[in-house]
């Protein structure tokens, strides 16, 4: 079978905060000839690991790089990738991510008015800034 998880089977499979979920979440990952996992799925992950299960930077990076590992997974990796160098750096990984997509349909800069994420990206090699001032973009 082809599936698509969602955030909690991918939260079940990795915090087993709840036994009977995470056999069931792991049953089904194990059975899957191909797991789609779309990186909105992967910016909820890590910020619910991080917000509400308190988590840290690099252990979220740890589990994500696990799931990235499993040869049935199937995501844009180098998004997920992008993500995980910001996380790992102390910022947030949907910047990364979203960075690096926004780089492959097209768009040039990444404007944010996060000036946090403007310089963590930057220094990812990801080009970011913030808008410019009004008179300038006449």
């Amino acid at each position: 079978m082809k599936i698509t998880v969602d955030t909690n089977i991918l939260l079940r499979a990795i915090l087993e905060d709840d036994p009977s979920q995470a056999a069931e979440a792991r049953a089904i990952m194990e059975q899957a000839t191909s797991i789609a996992i779309p990186v909105p799925v992967f910016c909820e992950l890590v910020w619910t690991m991080r917000r509400l299960y308190r988590r840290q930077p690099n252990e979220i990076a740890d589990a994500v790089e696990a799931i990235l590992r499993v040869a049935t997974v199937v995501t844009d990796r180098l998004a997920v990738e992008a993500g995980l160098r910001i996380l790992r750096t102390g910022g947030d990984f949907a910047d990364g991510a979203i960075a690096w997509q926004g780089a492959a349909m097209g768009g040039d800069t990444f404007i944010t008015f996060d000036r946090q994420a403007v310089h963590l990206l930057t220094a990812a090699g990801l080009p970011a800034q913030t808008p410019p001032p009004r008179a300038e973009r006449v």
